[in-house]
C-alpha cells in the first residue's frame, strides 16, 4: 500500500523512473570534491555575501544566495538518508563540512583587512534565529526537493525563491564575520563570539530542516526504487571518490554497526534528534522576541492613550482654540516608576495643576496609583498663529508677529537648553582627583537628552559616585530620562619607549601620540608635559632629539599649538633601563 501511494505521488508529479535515476546521478555528482567550478562558486558566493553583509546591502546578499552551491550537498544528504546510501551520505557530509570551513575561512580573510567593522542590520538579523526560521527552512526544504525532482519546466522558477528564503551562505559568512571580529583586538563593543554563535545556529537550523524535509520528500517519491538503487551501486563502483570512501568505510569498525541500525525508523530518529535539540535555543529566542514585541505593543498602547487624553483635555483652550500639539512622547520605567515625557509646542504655558490633572487622568485610565506615574512636560513656547499653521491641513497665512509675542526659534530653543545645562553643571563638583573639562549635549527621537561629560583624572570615578552624580544632574535638569555619560581623559597616557640611542618613533609610539593628539584637539583647554629620560650611557643630545620628534608629531600631524606643549629632561635612568618619554595632560591656566 505504501509503495503504491508513493508511486501514485511520483506519477502525478510526472516523475518517471528515468527521472528518478537522473536525480540520483545529479545529486551524486554535486558532492564531488574535484569539481573546480563548485569551489569557485563557494568562494565567490562567500565573498559576495560577506561584502554584502558589511555594506548592509540586501541586493548583494540575494545575489550571493542565488549562486551558492550548498543546496546540492544538503539535498544529497537527504537522499542518502532516504535510501540508506552510506557512501553517498558520507560524501555529502564531507563535502558540506569542507565547504563550510572554506566559506568561513574566506569570510575571515575578507573581514581582517577591512578597517570598518560595524554590526550592520543585515548581520544582526542573522544572529538571533528563532523557531520561525526552522519552519521557514522546513517549507523551503520541501519545495526545494520537489523542484529538484521535477522535470525542468515552469516550476524551475521556484529554485531561486528557495535559495533566497533559506539563505545558506549568509549565515556562514556571519560566522566568519564574528570570528574576524574576535581576532581583531582593536574592535570593541561587538561580541564576536555571540555573532558567530548566532550565525552558526541559523545555518545548522537550515541544514537540519532541509535535510529532514528532503529525506521525507524523496521517500514519498520513492526515489530509492530497486532499479535506481542498482544503478547507484554501479555508479559508486565507477566513481573514484565513491571507491575511496568505500575503502575507508570498510576499514572502520563503526561501519558494520551503522549498517545494522540503518533501518528507515533509525534514520528518521537520527534526523529528528538534531531538530529537537535545535528547538531548545530557537524556542528561547522566539520567547524573547515575543516578549519584546509584547513590550513594544504595550508602549505603543500607552503612547496612543496618553496622546488621546492630551488632545481631548489639554490641546485646546476653553474656547476651543488650538493651544498645543505634541511634538514627541516617550515612555520609560525608572526605579519602578512609569515616566511619561511629553515635548509640546504651546502658545500658553501649562501650570502645575494642569500637569497634576493630566497625571491623575492618565493614572486612572491605566488603573495604577498616581504615585507610580511620573509626568515630565517639556514646553516650547510659540505664537498662536504659528501653532494654527502646524495643526491645520490647509495653508495658513501668518500675520506679522507683534514684538510682544515673538516666536521661539530653533536656535533660541537650543540656547535655552544649553543655558539650562550650563547652570546645572555650574556648581557641580567632581570627586578628587577628577577635574571637569567640557560637556556635549545631544538629542534624538529615541533619547530626548544625552549629556556627555569629559573629565581629567588618573583613574575612573567610583561607580557609586557616578550613580550619585547622574541622579544629581537629572534632578537639577528636572529630566529623569536624561542619559548622563561620564568619560575619563587619562592624566598620564601610556609612556613612549625608545631603543638605545635612537629617537625614531615606533608604530606603537605613533599610535599613542595619535590618541594624545586626538584628545588635545577635542579638549582645547588641555596642555601636555613631555619629560624625556635617557639611559646613563646614551648620547647626551638624545633627549632633545626625542622631545623634538614628539613635538613634531603633535604640531605637524595634529596641528597642536606649540604653546600647549611643555618639555623638559627628566632624571637619568640606570644602565639597562628602557629609555622613555613620559606624557602628562594638564588643565591650562
Amino acid at each position: 500500500m505504501a509503495i503504491h501511494l508513493r508511486n501514485w505521488l511520483a506519477d502525478h508529479l510526472e516523475i518517471s523512473p528515468r527521472r528518478k535515476a537522473e536525480i540520483y546521478r545529479s545529486l551524486l555528482d554535486s558532492v564531488s570534491l574535484g569539481d573546480i567550478s563548485y569551489w569557485l562558486q563557494v568562494f565567490f558566493s562567500a565573498g559576495i555575501a560577506t561584502l554584502g553583509l558589511v555594506l548592509n546591502s540586501p541586493a548583494v546578499i540575494i545575489g550571493a544566495m542565488l549562486i551558492s552551491p550548498l543546496m546540492g550537498g544538503i539535498l544529497a544528504n537527504g537522499l542518502a538518508f532516504a535510501v540508506g546510501d552510506l557512501v553517498l551520505g558520507t560524501r555529502a557530509i564531507v563535502n558540506l563540512a569542507v565547504s563550510c570551513i572554506a566559506a568561513i575561512a574566506f569570510a575571515v580573510l575578507i573581514i581582517a583587512p577591512i578597517p570598518f567593522k560595524e554590526l550592520t542590520p543585515e548581520i544582526a538579523a542573522r544572529t538571533q534565529p528563532n523557531a520561525l526560521d526552522l519552519f521557514i527552512a522546513l517549507f523551503s526544504g520541501a519545495l526545494g526537493s520537489i523542484a529538484t525532482a521535477k522535470e525542468p519546466k515552469g516550476v524551475v522558477t521556484s529554485i531561486p525563491g528557495v535559495a533566497i528564503a533559506v539563505a545558506l551562505m549568509p549565515p556562514l559568512c556571519v560566522v566568519g564575520y564574528g570570528i574576524g571580529i574576535r581576532l581583531s583586538p582593536d574592535v570593541v563593543g561587538i561580541g564576536g563570539f555571540q555573532v558567530a554563535r548566532g550565525g552558526a545556529l541559523l545555518f545548522l537550523t537550515n541544514l537540519a530542516a532541509i535535510t529532514l524535509m528532503s529525506m521525507l520528500v524523496f521517500l514519498a517519491l520513492n526515489i530509492g526504487m530497486p532499479e535506481v538503487k542498482s544503478q547507484a551501486i554501479e555508479w559508486h563502483e565507477q566513481d573514484p571518490e565513491s571507491q575511496w570512501v568505500q575503502k575507508v568505510l570498510t576499514r572502520l569498525p563503526v561501519t558494520n554497526q551503522l549498517q545494522k541500525i540503518g533501518s528507515l525508523p533509525s534514520r528518521l530518529v537520527v534526523m529528528l534528534l538534531p531538530i529537537l535539540l535545535l528547538l531548545i535555543p530557537l524556542n528561547q529566542s522566539f520567547l524573547r522576541l515575543q516578549a519584546e514585541l509584547a513590550q513594544k505593543q504595550e508602549d505603543n498602547k500607552l503612547r496612543r492613550l496618553a496622546t488621546t487624553l492630551w488632545q481631548r483635555n489639554f490641546a485646546n483652550t476653553s474656547t476651543g482654540e488650538p493651544r498645543s500639539y505634541i511634538s514627541q512622547l516617550n515612555t520609560a520605567v525608572i526605579e519602578d516608576k512609569l515616566t511619561v515625557q511629553l515635548t509640546v509646542f504651546t502658545s500658553d504655558p501649562y501650570t502645575l495643576d494642569d500637569r497634576q490633572q493630566f497625571r491623575e487622568i492618565l493614572a486612572r485610565q491605566l488603573n495604577c496609583p498616581t504615585d507610580a506615574l511620573e509626568i515630565q512636560l517639556i514646553e516650547i513656547l510659540t505664537a498662536s498663529n504659528e501653532l494654527l499653521a502646524r495643526l491645520s491641513d490647509d495653508p495658513v497665512v501668518l500675520e506679522p508677529l507683534t514684538p510682544e509675542m515673538p516666536p521661539l526659534s530653533v536656535s533660541q530653543a537650543q540656547v535655552n537648553l544649553l543655558q539650562t545645562v550650563d547652570t546645572a553643571l555650574g556648581t557641580m563638583v567632581l570627586p578628587t582627583p577628577a577635574q571637569p573639562l567640557r560637556h556635549e549635549v545631544s538629542t534624538s527621537a529615541i533619547t530626548p537628552l544625552t549629556l556627555k561629560i569629559f573629565y581629567l583624572s588618573d583613574r575612573d570615578i567610583d561607580r557609586d559616585a557616578q550613580t550619585l552624580l547622574r541622579e544629581d544632574l537629572r534632578n537639577r535638569l528636572n529630566s529623569p530620562m536624561t542619559q548622563v555619560v561620564l568619560e575619563r581623559v587619562p592624566t598620564f597616557p601610556t609612556p613612549l619607549t625608545f631603543e638605545f640611542d635612537l629617537s625614531t618613533l615606533s608604530p606603537e609610539n605613533q599610535r599613542i601620540l595619535n590618541q594624545v593628539g586626538t584628545i588635545l584637539q577635542q579638549q582645547p583647554n588641555l596642555s601636555v608635559d613631555i619629560v624625556a629620560r635617557a639611559e646613563i650611557l646614551e648620547n647626551p643630545v638624545i633627549n632633545s632629539n626625542r622631545i623634538k620628534a614628539v613635538q613634531t608629531a603633535l604640531t605637524k600631524t595634529w596641528q597642536i599649538d606649540e604653546r600647549r606643549i611643555n618639555s623638559r629632561t627628566g632624571p637619568v635612568l640606570r644602565q639597562g633601563e628602557r629609555p622613555t618619554v613620559l606624557l602628562k595632560l594638564n588643565l591650562r591656566p
